[in-house]
């Protein structure tokens, strides 16, 4: 038997006529759409010469070839050109340049740009759905420019959005895009607010989120409002895959005809967008449904249909409906403003006041406005009194609905100053000299603990009310205003029944005739009674401040004295061979932070020399005197002669068990004048510091915890050789604690000042003060020895 023969692939000459073919049947079909929107074109042309020619169709036919055989053009281009000139809209405005730079895919200038932009409006007013139009714009006219995809949005009554139609975006992206929540900033939401076509370069710059931002991250967006008479009805959105330039303002105007062809689709077909069946479009919006809405509402409310120019613009608002609780603010009758349009009824409204422009925004967007207590004074030129109003401006269908709640400003002033007197405790009166008639208000048969029912009483008759004791300020103040005419006020304890007493100022003054004689009273009553009790507080809280202010003073002093007392700036020199020993010590500046900082220079019995520095928690009377226990404990405990160490641990329960339990630090040294050794210890100190050879070194940080704070506390002691010229410094906090820096940068500068030479120790302890950048104001301890 033969052998089977296995099918090979195919071949790839099979392939290549695959794909010729498929590209053949494209080029078909696109040629195809090419002549039938042609054919649609020149029928277009044909019934605008039989209407101008009034012939038929035939004759229209042979005179439309005529015309191209003697311009010597295509049939194409010359329908084209009637139609424009037929037209005359803005799609005929543009028609010359837009897309002039555009050039057919196979390089060819066969059709021309009028050809290209009419195909596509042809396509657009054809179409049944506007997924259909963004197919035509897509095609004819933006993707010659460059444009990558299109969208066509439908705009809601509540601000969304709704995607209409699209191409060049794909299927997930569309459905992703959807819709769009109101107030959700987009390109195209931007457009819709502004009410003018946007252009935005790149959207990499601008950040804004839109449809195809992934795809064309730094590509070009233009968003142009889709409106006819006024009314937006959605947003043409056209995507570029590149960053977009400046345009000229040609272009602007074509991409503007483009979105009123979208306008047209979606002010005819409302519905298309949702997937219902369009519905036929009402040419005056039907206003009754409205009209019984509003008669049945409790503001008053005006029904606002447009009115469009006679370009088809939206210029004025005609007022359709006002309802019966309506009130004109220049007092006209309803009849007068029923009917008229808004701008000629109210001319103002377009000034300072912009109601017009915020309902032509309305109306234009869908989206409401509200504000509170508008001026209104402006909408007419006469107004008796100033208007203000709370605005609502809402669209409904076709029309606006209006509602301003007009107030009474006279009312709302005289409900302020009843407000205002109510909660000052006002009451005020008017005094007919003459006929004897007197009326108050009700606040002021308030104050007098009075029935409404009851005769007020006249001013001569108020010293019967008044404390006994106040006969005198109002003996003086009725002579003022009756006998002198002059203008009077005076306060006094008015006595109501029941025996209560509150306390009143009263001021009035006179009208007075032409022989200057007072005819009527006119004043008002305060009740001053909390004031009054609020001042005898305060004047008794200032003389218990001004007394404790005395004590505080008086307390500091005594203070002060007792710590100078025992501690003064100097002290005289110590009558020891071999060192020269010097103190300094600077109180507080400020006389309430006296502290607890002391020191001592001592020659023991033992022939040894304390020097010591501490420093006692706090400020005040209650600091000195712990200072004093310690130090004067401390002078007691070095005659035994125990160690540093061992000294402070006596101290330390000494502070913790003697003293209140104070906490305090402290340094404690014994300087051998023979051996020139020095034994030292701390309890939460800063460590002395030594000066050798110009060079200023802390000693070693032992270990010790501050006196007071346990029963019971060991402190580490060491011994240190000092040799000739040497100097020792011991201090306390005060010389160089700042409230900006850390302790260790503090004492980086006092090593620093300690370096500097000087004459004697007395000047090395001043200069020290003196350059002392502490800023906490608190006292100051120096101890310091030289080695001779």
């Amino acid at each position: 038997m033969p052998a089977a023969t296995v099918p090979s692939a195919p071949s790839t000459s099979q392939v290549g006529r695959l794909a010729a073919t498929v590209d053949r049947l494209r080029r078909e079909v696109q040629a195809a759409q090419a002549e039938a929107d042609g054919r649609a074109l020149i029928e277009l042309a044909k019934g605008i010469l039989v209407e101008r020619l009034g012939c038929g169709p035939a004759q229209a036919a042979h005179q439309l070839a005529e015309l191209t055989e003697q311009a010597k053009v295509p049939m194409l281009e010359l329908a084209v050109d009637v139609i424009n000139q037929a037209a005359r809209d803005r799609l005929s405005e543009v028609t010359n340049t837009f897309l002039a730079t555009a050039a057919d895919p196979d390089g060819a200038q066969d059709v021309s740009s009028a050809v290209r932009l009419r195909a596509a409006e042809s396509g657009a007013l054809a179409a049944d759905d506007t997924q259909a139009v963004a197919d035509s714009l897509f095609q004819h006219a933006l993707a010659p420019l460059g444009a990558a995809a299109v969208a066509i949005w439908a705009a809601g009554a509540d601000g969304s959005l709704t995607l209409a139609g699209s191409a060049g975006f794909s299927t997930a992206e569309a459905a992703r895009w959807r819709y769009v929540p109101p107030a959700v900033a987009t390109v195209a939401r931007r457009a819709l607010s502004h009410r003018t076509t946007q252009w935005t370069g790149s959207l990499a710059e601008e950040g804004l989120p839109t449809i195809g931002h992934a795809h064309f991250p730094g590509g070009g967006r233009v968003a142009a409002p889709a409106g006819a008479g006024g009314r937006i009805h959605g947003v043409l959105e056209i995507a570029w895959p590149s960053p977009l330039e400046p345009q000229s303002p040609q272009v602007v105007r074509q991409v503007e005809a483009l979105a009123e062809l979208c306008a047209h689709t979606l002010e005819t077909h409302p519905d298309l967008a949702e997937g219902r069946e369009p519905r036929v479009p009402r040419l005056t919006p039907d206003v009754s449904e409205l009209v019984d809405l509003v008669d049945g509402l409790h503001d008053p409310a005006l029904v606002l249909v447009p009115h469009l120019g006679d370009d088809g613009q939206l210029s004025d608002f005609r007022i359709r409906h006002v309802n019966s609780r309506f009130l004109d603010p220049a007092g006209r009758p309803r009849g007068v403003i029923n009917g008229a349009l808004l701008l000629e009824a109210y001319p103002m409204s377009a000034g300072e006041s912009e109601l017009f422009r915020q309902i032509e925004r309305v109306y234009a967007t869908g989206e409401p406005f509200r504000a509170r207590r508008m001026d209104l004074t402006a909408l007419v030129d006469q107004l008796p009194l100033a208007a203000v109003a709370d605005i609502s401006v809402s669209r409904h269908g076709g029309s606006v609905l209006l509602i301003w709640r007009i107030e009474d400003e006279t009312a709302r002033l005289a409900s302020l100053l009843q407000h205002a007197q109510r909660l000052g405790r006002i009451g005020g009166f008017e005094e007919n000299l003459l006929t004897g008639e007197i009326t108050w208000n009700g606040t002021l048969f308030d104050l007098y603990g009075r029935p409404t029912t009851s005769t007020p009483v006249p001013l001569e008759e108020l010293p019967a009310h008044a404390h006994p004791d106040d006969a005198v300020a109002i003996g003086r103040f009725l002579r003022t205003l009756l006998h002198h005419g002059r203008p009077a006020t005076a306060a006094f304890r008015l006595q109501r029944p029941g025996g209560v007493t509150r306390h009143i100022r009263v001021v009035a003054e006179p009208v007075l005739g032409v022989d200057d004689r007072p005819l009527v009273l006119r004043g008002a009553y305060q009740d001053i009674s909390a004031q009054h009790w609020t001042e005898v507080a305060l004047a008794a809280t200032r003389d218990q401040l001004a007394h404790s202010e005395q004590q505080a003073h008086e307390r500091a002093r005594l203070t002060l004295q007792l710590q100078h007392a025992i501690m003064p700036p100097t002290q005289a020199p110590l009558a020891v061979p071999g060192i020269q020993a010097a103190v300094r010590y600077r109180p507080a500046e400020t006389e309430q932070l006296v502290g607890g900082d002391w020191y001592d220079a001592v020659v023991l019995p033992s022939g040894l020399v304390l020097l010591c520095v501490g420093d006692v928690a706090g400020h005040g009377i209650e600091a000195a005197t712990s200072m004093v226990v310690l130090r004067n404990a401390l002078r007691g405990l070095a005659v035994t002669g125990a160690g540093p160490g061992q000294l402070l641990s006596w101290l330390n329960i000494v502070a913790h068990h003697l003293t209140g339990a104070v906490t305090a630090t402290a340094v404690c040294g014994l300087y051998d004048p023979a051996s020139r050794r020095l034994r030292w210890a701390r309890a939460g100190h800063l460590p002395p510091v030594l000066i050798r050879d110009a060079d200023a070194t802390p000693l070693p940080l032992l270990k010790g915890i501050l006196l007071g704070a346990v029963p019971e506390a060991t402190f580490e002691e060491t011994e240190v050789q000092l040799a000739v010229d040497d100097t020792l410094l011991m201090y306390t906090d005060g010389l160089i604690e700042r409230r900006d820096r850390s302790v260790e940068e503090s004492l980086t500068q006092l090593l620093t000042s300690a370096r500097a030479t000087a004459p004697s120790l007395d000047h090395q302890l001043d200069r020290l003060l003196t350059y002392s950048r502490s800023d906490t104001d608190d006292d100051t301890c120096i101890v310091g020895i030289r080695v001779a």
